[in-house]
């Protein structure tokens, strides 16, 4: 089998990255989310802290450019033009390497419009997990040592501005159209470790053993 490259989009608590981690672990490939960020920083030369800054989230003006429907550039820009580190240009950089890793290696990658900026690439495969808001509230509870009211901020608040996000950079697609993925998993229902061999079995469904 060539490379195959696993996206995992996911609500805020339903153990979308720790189903990865443990899918990575299992089948002995890299498992990026942060990780992108920082490679991204290696790349560009721009300090990591703005990559961290726009994960997965909008800025200021760009939510208002976002609003009026403005469809956003693919281009990359060069280090002296004004705008390098805007969101869009952070962004198109991340989406590259994206790119990249999708011709080079095995790996799974976690949000970042992956599903989408690999959307024509036929070694890809596409997973949207989510989980009922009491599953994810108690998740959060537990990994982050909040209050159930703090947890269903967090869950809100993250859900909301990803999904900002991921419509900006998608020309307007829903984060959580099922018709955008492969396959949706309720973490809650199925379990995290079920989750993990459900893929599994579906990789070898898709690319053969």
């Amino acid at each position: 089998m060539k490379n195959y490259v696993i996206t995992i989009a996911r609500g805020f608590g339903s153990g979308g990255k720790d189903i990865g981690t443990r899918l990575g672990k299992e089948l002995g490939i890299p498992c990026y989310e942060r990780q992108i960020l920082t490679m991204a920083s290696d790349q560009s030369g721009i300090d990591e802290s703005v990559f961290v800054e726009t994960d997965e989230k909008l800025r200021g003006r760009y939510l208002t450019t976002f609003l009026r429907r403005m469809p956003p550039t693919s281009n990359v820009l060069e280090p002296m033009e004004k705008d390098f580190t805007s969101d869009v240009n952070v962004f198109n950089i991340q989406a590259e390497i994206i790119r990249t890793l999708a011709k080079t290696e095995s790996c799974i990658i976690i949000g970042k419009c992956a599903d989408d900026i690999l959307r024509d690439y036929d070694n890809v495969i596409s997973v949207y997990i989510e989980a009922p808001r009491a599953a994810c509230v108690k998740s959060i509870m537990e990994k982050m040592h909040v209050s159930e009211k703090r947890a269903n901020y967090l869950i809100q608040s993250t859900d909301k501005y990803r999904a900002k996000y991921y419509r900006y950079y998608t020309s307007g697609k829903d984060w959580t159209n099922p018709i955008n993925y492969d396959m949706v998993l309720n973490s809650d229902r199925v379990g995290r470790e079920k989750c993990v061999q459900v893929i599994k079995d579906y990789i070898k469904i898709k690319f053969g053993e």
